[in-house]
């Protein structure tokens, strides 16, 4: 690979890292053929991007992004292969599903919107990871929660004061 092939995976790799937000860097040394080519199928089908490149070229790629990556600059030894996805569980749960059938891949360190994740035993916090749209899902909700109890109180007092004051007496009782 010559430099002008490098200096384009760099950029790819950074373009990468801005439009996803997350990514997730893993060992896959050490497995066959048939293995590496059936993560890519997995990736793939999960809508998760794959690419392996040397841990000088990813941190090259970090630094270009100009992220808080300092944790992760640790764990760039090795070989490894970095994974791209829109959902910040898909790699781990895909990661997880992959390690049934044997001990490979391993989850040297994630990053999702600007959290840094080291070690393959973040693996199971990561499944457990809910999304943005999840959190913000239930806070919705939990804020509706006491404005319906208002509604509906007013809806079966007559909607007056006085049949608020006395459902809400009621429900303390």
């Amino acid at each position: 690979m010559n430099r002008e092939e490098k200096n384009d995976l760099v950029v790819a790799l950074a373009d990468q890292m801005r439009e996803f937000g997350n990514f997730y860097i893993t060992d896959t040394s050490d497995l066959s053929v048939e293995k590496i080519n059936k993560i890519r199928r997995k990736c793939f089908e999960s809508d998760i991007t794959i690419k392996v490149a040397k841990n000088s070229l990813i941190r090259k790629a970090m630094e270009a992004v100009g992220g808080d990556f300092e944790d992760v600059y640790g764990v760039l030894k090795g070989a490894s292969s970095i994974m791209f996805s829109k959902s910040a569980t898909a790699p781990a749960k895909l990661i997880k599903e992959l390690r049934r059938a044997g001990d490979k891949p391993v989850l040297k360190a994630a990053y999702i919107d600007s959290s840094t994740f080291i070690g393959d035993d973040q693996l199971n916090a990561l499944v457990a990871l809910k999304s943005k749209e999840q959190l913000i899902g239930e806070i919705v909700g939990l804020l509706q929660s006491p404005a319906k109890n208002v509604i509906s109180a007013l809806q079966s007092g007559g909607n007056t004061i006085a049949g608020l004051v006395k459902t809400l007496q009621e429900r303390e009782g």
